[in-house]
């Protein structure tokens, strides 16, 4: 990923955790987070256990995302504007007695903290802490969505009319002592039981929100959710039931070789030993060798989901057409 692609990416997080942006450049962002992303990013369990206890306001903090150090360590040998001064100075501040902090209201004193070695930004670099921490985060929050497509009904109109589909995307694994993965992403209509393949790239070109939109009701789904499901996993069945498996045979052949060196190398040695401790130890590990053979060349085909999400579409979106 390039500064650009991670710009985007941590700017789509913010976004859609409703950060207030302070301020932004082609090299940074300076950002007030929102109770939702100071949870996920700063790490300060007791601080939001303490909020949750006392019912206290939450006092999030500001953070800088620098996208581009180079960009940047260039830019600031150049006189800084009285704004970057401040961009660049914005920290979380450890909390003072003087302070109209929590722990000052609830305790009347808070003693100051100091901060040893606090840098007032994050290099949001591709491969760098920060952005790994993002990843994980959209990952474990992406798993599972509900999402709405935003139909823009004319106001006085009647309400639009959105019908449910469940998508569900699916990593195949096909392994031996080779492996090769395909991304299988299944849509499946509530009202008719309709299945759509590539129904990620379908969704990619829609106006989503996580809210329903006004004047929108969504219809009742007639499927249920455990019976989609079901549906999604026969198709996915039937799909690689019919794929060329002569890779499995092939892999087959190969394992029976390997266990076939392995039976022969483990007989003449079982033969040769009289010493039932000898004897029993080197059963062990030809049983051992044996189990590992047939984990790395047995041929399987293994189907995990990778993420899922219900999606409630309009009724004059082409996909149900």
């Amino acid at each position: 990923m390039n500064p650009k692609e991670v710009q985007k990416f941590v700017m789509r997080y913010l976004e859609a955790t409703e950060c207030h942006v302070q301020e932004k450049s082609p090299t940074h962002v300076t950002v007030r987070l929102s109770p939702e992303a100071d949870r996920d990013l700063t790490n300060r369990p007791y601080y939001w256990s303490f909020v949750e206890r006392t019912g206290a306001p939450p006092e999030t903090m500001t953070l800088t995302f620098v996208f581009d150090p180079e960009a940047r360590a260039a830019a600031s040998s150049k006189p800084a504007t009285a704004a970057q001064q401040a961009a660049a100075s914005v920290a979380p501040q450890p909390v003072s007695g003087g302070t109209d902090s929590i722990l000052g209201r609830y305790f009347g004193f808070a003693p100051a903290a100091a901060s040893p070695g606090r840098v007032a930004y994050d290099e949001v670099t591709y491969g760098s802490r920060r952005l790994e921490q993002l990843f994980g985060v959209v990952r474990a929050k992406g798993r599972y969505v509900q999402m709405y497509e935003d139909v823009k009904a004319p106001r006085g109109a009647p309400p639009a009319v959105c019908h449910t589909w469940l998508a569900v995307n699916y990593k195949v694994e096909l392994c031996c002592d080779m492996k090769r993965d395909e991304l299988h992403s299944l849509g499946i209509s509530l009202m008719t039981g309709e299945i759509v393949e590539e129904f990620g790239e379908t969704l990619a070109g829609l106006p989503l929100t996580p809210r329903l939109p006004p004047n929108t009701l969504v219809q009742r789904p007639v499927w249920s959710i455990p019976r989609a499901v079901s549906a999604l996993e026969q198709y996915l069945e039937r799909e690689l039931r019919s794929y060329n498996h002569d890779w499995a045979l092939d892999a087959k052949a190969r394992l029976d070789d390997e266990l076939a060196r392995v039976d022969d190398y483990y007989g003449e040695l079982l033969r040769g030993l009289e010493d039932p401790e000898q004897r029993a130890a080197a059963e062990a590990q030809y049983e051992a060798r044996r189990r590992e053979i047939d984990w790395q060349y047995a041929p399987r085909v293994t189907a995990n989901v990778v993420s899922a999400g219900v999606f409630h579409l309009g009724s004059d979106t082409p996909i149900l057409h």
